[in-house]
């Protein structure tokens, strides 16, 4: 028996575990609660003309030059992200580990003895120096029966689609992070320009109160307290330095660059509020990477259920062998000094084992119960955030209405008071409190402006930002480097293999068969 002899065997050996039974639950995706609509969409400004989803690089939406330039370069460069996707490979390659054990191990062996033999003996009358020289080559096949390795196998593709997710998800996380910091270093900049002007306002009402006192309307006291007021505005002025330089450092290490390698230079905030175009709560599960992640997650642990019950059955080993031997290495590669097995055929099964089976398949069950619990609670988790943000924009829609009125009426109290202070009607104090109660509400509308900013961008993220589940590679594309159906002609099935795959295939291990 050959190798040639011994492929229609081997061909139908594999059809058959391929075709076999696959022990274990099909896994069905986890229900989760979908509420029909949300519940802050009532009164919600859609982009005009709508859309249905967000574009994938959402950031475009805010107009903003700089800020597009710089999430550009999140995805390609962000160190964390080079991570993931890196991980992602990894997971990739484990499934092309499971795959490989649907297939026989082949050796190829080869030895050259050179020894005395005895003499003067019944079996060797005649001693002397011998050769022996041979070359074989075995194959040994453990089958899968039982679908434990293709359970395997799914397993292996769902947590390498739950990593793919995950990459995205960071992509997301990252990019929405820089958006943040971006309009809070502007917003801090606005800050900073709000102060200064302060500060010079300040100043001016300083000569005055110096000209009044040296003109002794006034008291010393009150030259004291204007410049103590200037100073501490000021102050307040040169502290938002630092949280400007923390602001920056963090936007230079998401775009995977040392924080000395990146200065923005202050610049005015024009960035307008954009209108946002919301997705149905049901399309929400296929708009969120995160929730891919946990889906996927329940996918595998499924699949995990039917590895561990693939265990509880027999494993059945296939053993075979072909090779040559002989004295002479001339007549080494000869029909005559051909020799081949076939078997052991083994099989097992255990029937005892302290119940470490069965609580190996207990766990798997409940880990599959943990993962389903967790996609579920994702996904109340990805409707609270939209929510929150809707509900954060509208009412921070209703306090800047009114927060601009008490700028404006702010502005005009504090005019009117330094009238009155010129005139000598009313004593510093008065100033003082009109210009802190000014400051406050100018100070506290730019921060609200930084506020609406930064629910918009949270919005867009937890609406997915663009990202659909269709960007997740599907089992083909994550398994396409190494297939079975690569590695065995069988009339019929695809035999498209990998421009990267440098691999000797089955085909030609079962070709394997010298002739003199």
């Amino acid at each position: 028996m050959s190798f040639r002899i011994a492929k229609p065997l081997i061909y139908s050996l594999l059809t058959t575990q391929l075709a076999g039974c696959m022990v274990g639950p099909d896994y069905v995706r986890p229900e989760a609660t979908v509420p029909t609509e949300f519940k802050e969409v009532k009164g919600w400004k859609q982009a005009q003309p709508r859309d249905n989803v967000l574009s994938g690089k959402w950031w475009e939406i805010f107009n903003d030059a700089k800020l597009n330039e710089l999430e550009e370069q999140v995805a390609s460069a962000n160190q964390s992200i080079i991570q993931a996707e890196a991980q992602f490979r990894q997971a990739e390659h484990l499934v092309l580990t499971a795959e490989a054990a649907l297939l026989p191990s082949a050796t190829l062996n080869g030895s050259a003895q050179r020894f005395v033999a005895p003499s003067g003996g019944i079996s060797a009358p005649v001693g002397g120096v011998r050769n022996t020289f041979t070359n074989s080559a075995s194959a040994n096949w453990q089958l899968d029966l039982w679908g434990g390795v293709r359970r395997q196998i799914e397993a292996n593709v769902d947590n390498a689609q739950a990593s793919a997710a995950t990459m995205q998800a960071l992509i997301l996380s990252s990019q929405s992070t820089l958006a943040l910091n971006y309009f809070q270093l502007k917003i801090l900049d606005e800050q900073k320009k709000l102060l200064d002007e302060t500060v010079a306002a300040y100043k001016r009402t300083l000569e005055i109160t110096q000209n009044r006192y040296a003109a002794g309307i006034v008291a010393k006291s009150d030259v004291v307290q204007a410049e103590t007021q200037l100073e501490s505005t000021r102050a307040l002025s040169i502290n938002l330095g630092v949280q400007r330089a923390n602001f920056e450092h963090a936007i230079a290490v998401l775009i995977g660059k040392a924080p000395g390698q990146l200065t923005l230079p202050s610049s005015e905030l024009t960035t307008k509020l954009p209108a946002i175009p919301l997705t149905m709560p049901s399309e929400l599960l296929e708009r969120r990477p995160d929730i891919a992640v946990a889906e996927r997650q329940a996918a595998a642990a499924n699949a995990s259920i039917g590895v561990a019950k693939a265990a509880y059955f027999p494993t059945v080993n296939l053993n075979a062998s072909e090779g040559f031997q002989s004295g002479l290495l001339e007549t080494l590669y000869t029909s005559a000094r051909n020799y081949w097995t076939l078997g052991p055929a083994s099989a097992a099964l255990v029937i005892f084992d302290g119940g470490a089976k069965n609580a190996q398949y207990k766990q798997r069950i409940d880990a599959f119960d943990a993962s389903v619990a967790n996609y579920r609670q994702t996904v109340l988790t990805a409707f609270q955030q939209v929510e929150d943000n809707l509900s954060a924009l509208r009412i921070l829609e209703e306090e800047a209405e009114v927060r601009n009125k008490a700028v404006a009426s702010a502005n005009q109290a504090l005019a009117l008071t330094i009238n009155q202070y010129k005139a000598g009607t009313v004593s510093f104090i008065n100033v003082m409190t009109a210009q802190t109660v000014a400051l406050t509400n100018r100070v506290s509308s730019v921060q609200l402006q930084g506020s609406r900013l930064a629910a918009s961008v949270q919005l867009i993220t937890a609406l997915g930002g663009g990202w659909d589940l269709n960007q997740v590679p599907n089992s083909e594309q994550i398994g396409g480097e190494i297939k079975w159906t690569d590695y065995v002609n069988i009339p019929g099935v695809d035999q498209g293999k990998s421009e990267n795959s440098a691999s000797t295939t089955l085909n030609d291990l079962l070709q394997f068969h010298i002739v003199p």
